[in-house]
């Protein structure tokens, strides 16, 4: 189904203007942007497709202050409309979750039946080898955050602002929110519309100084 939503910013301006919000307004996000946030912040890329990321929508009144409780009591999570939970999921490798992944890339025309077998290979190899890696957790926090980026880059285009969060309390997420114990909490994600003042951009450090030519440390 086509979404007639359009962005009120290009993807440059979302990217200069977006900023960690402090507090938030208690305006409501409307239902038809939010969902459009969602839709287009999956789309961010993930190794073999898995799509290891969950996330938990937190957006009534009691359920955001249970989990701002766990969040040392910072003032975002009981202000924002809309809070996510965002989890990276480390069953991804079992094998019934990899054939539902085949059978979406088969069904879109991504995948036929020779890549299909080699996924079947391949993908228990990755996480059995972890060439890249030190633990399966690591491997979907990584793919997790990518698409946490990719949501508040979209968010901003429609105008809604969100403060990514690491602190809080893992364990008591997880049991005030059911939150399986092969699932990891990644960060929150506070979503809605910040109230003034708004947070002054703190600069970047200039692009020489973080990226190389050829080799680290080459200017």
């Amino acid at each position: 189904m086509t979404n007639d939503l359009q962005p009120t910013l290009n993807v440059q301006a979302a990217i200069e203007q977006r900023r960690a919000a402090r507090s938030f307004r208690a305006d409501a996000i409307p239902e038809a942007i939010l969902t459009e946030i969602f839709r287009l912040g999956v789309r961010s890329p993930s190794g073999y497709n898995l799509q290891p990321w969950r996330f938990v929508v937190v957006r009534e009144s009691a359920n955001r202050e249970k989990l701002k409780a766990c969040a040392f009591n910072q003032r975002q999570v009981g202000e924002a409309p809309v809070v996510l939970i965002c989890c990276g999921d480390r069953r991804i490798n079992q094998k019934e979750y990899i054939e539902s992944v085949i059978q979406l890339g088969q069904a879109t025309g991504a995948a036929n039946d020779a890549y299909a077998d080699m996924m079947r290979s391949a993908i228990p190899q990755l996480f059995e080898n972890k060439p890249s890696f030190d633990s399966l957790e690591a491997w979907t926090n990584r793919h997790t955050m990518l698409a946490v980026a990719h949501l508040m880059i979209v968010a901003k285009s429609f105008g809604v602002d969100t403060c990514p969060m690491e602190g809080f309390a893992t364990a008591q997420v997880k049991e005030a929110f059911n939150i399986p114990a092969d699932v990891d909490v990644c960060c929150l994600l506070a979503m809605g519309y910040a109230a003034e003042p708004f947070k002054q951009y703190g600069g970047r450090f200039d692009i020489d100084q973080v990226f190389y030519q050829e080799t680290f440390g080459e200017s």
